[in-house]
């Protein structure tokens, strides 16, 4: 089953003991954008010093080997800029993940409980635990 996977999940798979083990009954997508928001969570993480460098640098190395194919789509644009004018949402970097998968008629798996929330509507915005 295809899966569009967002930042927040990512992020915590690339730091989990297992990486993205948990996933392996998934095929794993997501947007461009997925692979800088990472790699910028992890910086900050250890720029806060919530996460030790030699960690963050293991998780990059996680993520960089990921069997998460990276969707693109030429509709995925306009799509995401739907998504977030439908969702008050300012910016379009969330969207991106909700229209994807829209796109794709597939679920979204997130960690994000903002994201959660504001797409409970539509139905396919999943935890890790639904799955």
């Amino acid at each position: 089953m295809i899966l569009v996977i967002d930042a927040s999940a990512a992020h915590n798979a690339s730091l989990a003991e297992h990486g993205f083990a948990f996933y392996r009954r998934e095929e794993l997508v997501a947007p461009p954008l997925l692979w800088s928001e990472v790699r910028s969570g992890l910086h900050e993480a250890v720029w806060r010093g919530d996460l030790a460098r030699e960690h963050a640098l293991v998780a990059l190395d996680v993520l960089a080997k990921a069997p998460i194919r990276v969707a693109t789509d030429r509709r995925l644009a306009l799509e995401a800029w739907r998504v977030a004018d439908e969702l008050g949402w300012a910016k379009t970097y969330d969207a991106e993940y909700v229209a994807l998968a829209r796109l794709l008629s597939c679920r979204l798996v997130t960690v994000d409980d903002r994201m959660r929330r504001a797409t409970a509507r539509f139905g396919y915005v999943i935890g890790p635990e639904e799955l």
